[in-house]
């Protein structure tokens, strides 16, 4: 693809798109627009095109994997609660075979035990937890080097 602008995804599951409301002292006072953008900046500097989708629905996330994920890349994927119980989602990855990093605002390992199961991590290139919206750069950052060595 050398030449040609590599389209990435961001994908963000349920109540994400309450960040900056919803319980600012776990999930930080950063909305999703705000980091979506720092994402987008990072990833255009590096030469990529960043398509961003956000759903509280499990099967937009599933339909929109399916579709733009034919054409991308690699993927940025926080999958909200849905880590922790959808096949579904993680189905759709495998069947467009999409390179991706898991990432969580929170550091799931310090919360409740159901959230320490994961459908995609061991699917997933890397996993970033704990970080905030750190997570989402670190994530962006270790997805293009993991590209940039591959196309090398």
């Amino acid at each position: 693809m050398a030449g040609k602008t590599m389209k990435l995804l961001l994908v963000n599951g349920p109540n994400l798109n309450m960040l900056g409301v919803r319980e600012p002292e776990k999930y930080g006072a950063d909305g999703l627009d705000s980091i979506t953008a720092l994402v987008k900046e990072y990833a255009a500097g590096q030469g990529y095109k960043l398509e961003a989708f956000q759903s509280n629905i499990e099967g937009e996330i599933v339909s929109f994997i399916q579709s733009a994920g034919m054409n991308a890349a690699g993927m940025i994927l926080n999958a909200g609660a849905y880590t922790h119980t959808s096949i579904a989602i993680r189905d759709a990855i495998l069947a467009v075979n999409l390179k991706f990093v898991e990432v969580h605002l929170t550091n799931v390992y310090k919360r409740e035990e159901f959230r320490h199961k994961s459908y995609l991590s061991d699917i997933a290139a890397g996993v970033i937890a704990g970080f905030g919206a750190d997570s989402y750069l670190l994530g962006i950052r270790a997805l293009i080097n993991i590209l940039d060595k591959e196309r090398h």
